[in-house]
């Protein structure tokens, strides 16, 4: 009787092998992929939708008071015109505009020297992802960013929460390092890649509150957020990846084989 607990997830397991099998040898390994990503997100944004149900309860006039507003004072004390110039111009960098080209680029030159689309795929995938989620719950709370006279200019004018820049910086630059970190031998390189997308996505992050475009809490939901979207690619991508029929690919078949 007591083995039968211990059979069940062997056996769930070898069905969704089976399932996931099948449905690769009928499609390919990259249309897998994306389903899975599809099922993956429903959780995620399941857990968009609980965050911004706390969010809402905690973040009262006591919850500002005790962490938004002396975040945003003493960014205040640190502003002068040359460093709000320099974080203004970095903070672009995740933008709607300098994102997609930065992330475009560095994407194109994987697809380009691994020859494979998983790059493509996979960065694409995620940053849709972070898109929805960062949507859903900006529509659900619409939560008010701080006082123009406490924010750098340009300003901005979309809901605050979750912090849009910060959430996106974190899966693609998370993604990325993923990649780079399956595909180079050097353990110094691997941990060049962590802690560089580690090191951007803090920056990014503690930019917004600086520029007063976001509370602090919006910064912090957003890194959550955006570690669970970032941890679903991943597990999906290895899950795929951990098939008898990728581990046996025969190199020169890319529609078969998913690096």
């Amino acid at each position: 009787m007591s083995s039968d607990p211990v059979q069940q997830p062997s056996t769930a397991a070898n069905k969704l092998r089976r399932l996931l099998r099948t449905v690769t040898r009928a499609t390919s390994p990259h249309v897998t992929l994306l389903l899975i990503l599809a099922v993956g997100l429903l959780p995620a944004l399941a857990l968009t939708l609980v965050s911004a149900e706390v969010y809402d309860s905690v973040t009262d006039e006591d919850g500002i008071a005790g962490l938004d507003r002396p975040a945003l004072e003493q960014a205040l004390e640190l502003r002068n015109p040359g460093l709000d110039s320099a974080v203004t111009g970095f903070t672009n960098l995740a933008g709607t505009l300098g994102m997609p080209i930065i992330a475009g680029v560095i994407v194109l030159v994987m697809c380009l020297r691994w020859r494979s689309w998983t790059p493509l795929i996979l960065t694409a995938a995620a940053a849709a992802g972070s898109l929805l989620m960062t949507v859903s719950g900006k529509a659900l709370i619409g939560r008010t960013r701080p006082d123009l006279a406490d924010a750098v200019p340009p300003y901005e004018s979309s809901a605050s929460f979750p912090s849009g820049h910060t959430l996106n910086s974190i899966v693609i630059a998370g993604i990325l390092a993923y990649l780079v970190v399956l595909h180079v031998h050097k353990r110094w390189a691997k941990a060049a890649a962590v802690l560089v997308a580690a090191a951007f996505t803090c920056a990014v992050g503690l930019s917004r509150v600086y520029l007063g475009h976001h509370w602090l809490t919006d910064v912090l939901v957003a890194w959550t957020l955006g570690a669970a979207w970032l941890a679903v690619v991943i597990t999906a991508h290895q899950l795929l990846r951990r098939l008898p029929e990728h581990r046996a690919a025969v190199p020169g078949s890319p529609r078969r084989r998913l690096p």
